[in-house]
């Protein structure tokens, strides 16, 4: 039998600390789980002097020189690997710093590393978890470190991380869904726009030099002219057409940073067809998503829709959630104001409200969320083949308009030699 330490929090989120005697760690940590508390820290007394020396080691690794990192330390992917692995650890019965030291020492990433060795410091230093992972918001956003902590607080971290794990899970599977949608049409739009340039560049003034010889100088039809004009400006003015593409992109930036601009740009992206309804639809999904798995972790309501308004994205829907906020803060109901809004459909806003009559409405929203899911996959099926003849038929036009502007001065001069 040997004596272990430990460090714990209990429900209402408070930490305690004491002593208890068993035959293994596993079997200690089961003792304190049994009185309603959540180990954090377990430290066996006999071995103390050994710990205390890792514990040395640690602290002096994590005070090393944080790596240099270009963006995010983590992407969504490797976040979401972690927050599946802690789940698993805990679940197993390890105490949260072993687990975050279990984790730490199996990283290849240097910069998350350095990351995981700041949080299991902050643990052994006695602040809670939620404390440090809110030390690094580039890797832990608000909706994150939030859950943790009504984790914390509710003695069921494990079950909040498990959670956190299946929201993460599926956001980036509608993410990707939705960027695949995409990716076929910019494809092809980049084609048809290197084609386009080529025949302008090279083809077109190649017929020029024809028609000179062919026709004596004669006027040529309209459609022929403009498309001549247009090659000529691009082959004299490359530096000053990509000027004006440059200058085109800057000022839409600068629009996009404004509030107003903003708002129109994200209006236009949940309205504009063919893809706005499917931005609209993985929006909801998103909103519908994060707002039940908070309210369901135990965050309270009105942090909840602030948190959820900022991390939804799109103005247009962030304005809405925002006015949801103000009246549910006055002692209103959710499903009213997102009704005034006109921004939710009608389907979403009627299980919002069968969801707050019968007390169930953290459950009625990931429904929603299932649901447009659901939509999202349908609907990136369809856009895939609306756009793809869409873009064929574009592409067509195009190189066909260019090749019937050619060929009218031809069929002039094969007029004027059976003249």
């Amino acid at each position: 039998m040997a004596k272990f330490s430990y460090t714990a929090i209990d429900a209402s989120g408070k930490q305690k600390t004491g002593v208890v005697t068993a035959n293994s760690s596993e079997d200690a940590t089961a003792q304190i789980k049994a009185m309603n508390l959540f180990v954090t820290n377990l430290v066996n007394q006999d071995k103390a002097p050994a710990k205390a020396g890792r514990a040395r080691s640690a602290k002096s690794s994590s005070a090393r020189k944080k790596p240099m990192t270009i963006g995010k330390p983590v992407g969504a992917k490797g976040l979401t690997v972690f927050t599946r692995q802690m789940a698993t650890l805990l679940q197993a019965g390890l105490p949260l710093l072993r687990s975050i030291e279990v984790l730490m020492r199996q990283e290849k990433n240097p910069a998350f590393k350095w990351v995981l060795e700041e949080l299991a410091e902050n643990v052994r230093s006695g602040n809670t978890f939620s404390d440090g992972l809110a030390q690094h918001p580039k890797v832990f956003n608000r909706l994150y470190v939030n859950m943790i902590k009504a984790g914390e607080a509710g003695g069921v971290l494990d079950v909040v991380l498990n959670r956190l794990a299946r929201f993460q899970e599926k956001s980036i599977r509608i993410k990707g869904k939705v960027k695949s949608a995409m990716v076929y049409p910019v494809i092809v739009l980049c084609i048809a726009i290197g084609i386009l340039a080529f025949l302008m560049a090279f083809v077109v003034p190649k017929f020029q030099e024809i028609f000179d010889e062919l026709l004596g100088g004669a006027e040529l039809p309209m459609l022929t002219r403009i498309v001549m004009n247009t090659s000529y400006f691009v082959q004299n003015n490359i530096l000053l057409t990509l000027v004006i593409v440059i200058v085109a992109f800057i000022i839409l930036k600068i629009l996009a940073q404004t509030k107003k601009g903003a708002k129109f740009i994200d209006k236009m992206m949940i309205t504009m067809p063919p893809t706005g309804e499917l931005f609209k639809k993985a929006a909801i999904a998103r909103f519908s998503r994060t707002f039940g798995t908070l309210l369901s972790s135990g965050v309270p309501i009105l942090q909840c829709l602030t948190i959820t308004r900022d991390t939804i994205g799109n103005r247009v829907l962030m304005d809405a959630i925002e006015k949801v906020h103000d009246r549910v803060k006055e002692g209103d109901s959710v499903s009213g104001p997102l009704e005034a809004s006109k921004v939710f459909p009608t389907m979403v806003t009627s299980m919002i409200d069968v969801g707050e009559e019968t007390g169930e409405l953290p459950e009625m929203l990931n429904r929603i969320a299932d649901t447009y899911d659901e939509e999202v996959d349908n609907a990136v099926a369809a856009l895939t083949s609306i756009i793809e003849p869409i873009m064929i038929v574009m592409l067509a036009f195009i190189v066909g308009t260019i090749v019937i502007a050619l060929f009218l001065p031809i069929i002039r001069v094969i007029e004027n030699l059976s003249g």
